[in-house]
């Protein structure tokens, strides 16, 4: 019986019939789903926490979190802790909480209040946004490698392609127009000033990472993780690396995300005000595997209310940009030869989108 059922089962089909609804997850839950349809099903051992977590793990819970005193640090010395801590995160999570950083409180909730309030609009409203047409400015849909995915992800997503090129107001929906470019303004000098301490975290000057562009380019994500009826069956985001130098994530107080150091997952708690911030492959490109890009997956949303975040990468993605980028000379030694071929960073994005969210790392492709 059980072979009857999965040869009958025609997933192109489902998803083509999910995807033409143009409403996302958020369709099936308003239409009252109690079981999640079977192209969101997980393998169990994607869903499982592999192994207990060994003796010399057992001391860490979760990634750092830094003061970054309003970007203004009192004094040297506050700034070389600071520094000291971010390169020691860098090396070993890729991952860290930022408080004090500058973006104002009450901009956080009015950017989520934002991402919930245009999630939360009538379908007819959300439909004529929806699409899978990745040069449009401003794009609505559900799992953006839906048919290149072994399964989808409980999630509903809208993306703004913000710098170089800032969009034009139009371009996006009234609802969230102000606060998104209000935002994400503030991000971007978040993000430089990130950099200037990354920067000195390796030893190079602070101007380094950002004349090299690093900052220069921002894609914003903005997720939606509607409650499920049954999240032991599959995840809100797959287990990934992100495609970006640097990733700023201002996340809601439903927990779920998990960060995957040495095979163990970690729970990354709700640090009120904080900022989460991670190191993206193309920063572990350009360090030479001095600082970590580390897989990470959110799970299922078991709250009664939707979850939201809204990721913002620093990166140009798959726009035009001839830039080359491979590991940076000055870290660079006979004991230290480059790991990484040169590649630009529209070819590493082009690879990472067509692979799809599968549990691997795109870094491997472009291995020495």
């Amino acid at each position: 019986m059980e072979t009857m059922k999965i040869a009958s089962y025609d997933r192109v089909s489902e998803l083509k019939a999910f995807d033409n609804n143009k409403t996302g997850v958020k369709g099936l839950v308003d239409a009252g789903v109690s079981e999640v349809p079977r192209i969101f099903h997980h393998s169990s051992l994607k869903l499982s926490s592999p192994k207990p977590i060994s003796s010399d793990l057992q001391h860490l819970t979760t990634i750092p979190t830094f003061d970054l005193g309003g970007r203004a640090f009192e004094d040297e010395t506050k700034r070389k802790n600071v520094i000291q801590g971010i390169k020691e995160a860098s090396e070993k999570w890729g991952f860290f909480q930022v408080i004090n950083h500058g973006v104002p409180l009450d901009l956080l909730e009015k950017m989520k209040d934002g991402v919930r309030g245009f999630h939360e609009q009538p379908p007819e409203v959300r439909k004529q946004y929806y699409g899978r047409d990745f040069s449009r400015r401003f794009l609505y849909l559900s799992n953006f490698d839906l048919f290149s995915a072994p399964a989808a992800n409980w999630r509903d997503t809208f993306s703004c392609t913000i710098a170089p090129d800032p969009p034009k107001p139009e371009d996006l929906p009234e609802i969230c127009r102000g606060v998104m470019l209000e935002y994400t303004k503030h991000v971007m000098t978040l993000g430089e000033f990130l950099f200037e301490l990354l920067s000195e975290a390796l030893g190079l000057d602070p101007n380094h990472l950002n004349e090299m562009d690093c900052s220069k380019g921002l894609l914003m994500l903005n997720h939606y993780y509607p409650p499920c009826p049954e999240p032991d069956l599959t995840l809100g985001t797959s287990q990934h690396s992100d495609n970006s130098f640097l990733t700023v994530l201002l996340p809601d107080q439903i927990e779920g995300l998990q960060v995957n150091r040495e095979g163990f997952w970690f729970d990354v708690p709700h640090v009120p005000g904080a900022l989460i911030v991670n190191i993206g492959d193309l920063l572990q490109l350009i360090t030479n595997d001095k600082f970590v890009s580390l897989e990470h997956r959110v799970l299922a949303n078991r709250a009664t209310q939707a979850r939201v975040s809204i990721a913002c990468f620093f990166t140009t993605g798959v726009r035009p940009n001839p830039r080359m980028y491979g590991p940076i000379k000055e870290l660079l030694s006979k004991e230290n030869p480059p790991k990484y071929r040169e590649t630009t960073i529209r070819e590493y994005a082009a690879y990472f989108n067509a692979k799809g969210l599968d549990g691997t790392s795109a870094l491997l492709n472009f291995k020495i």
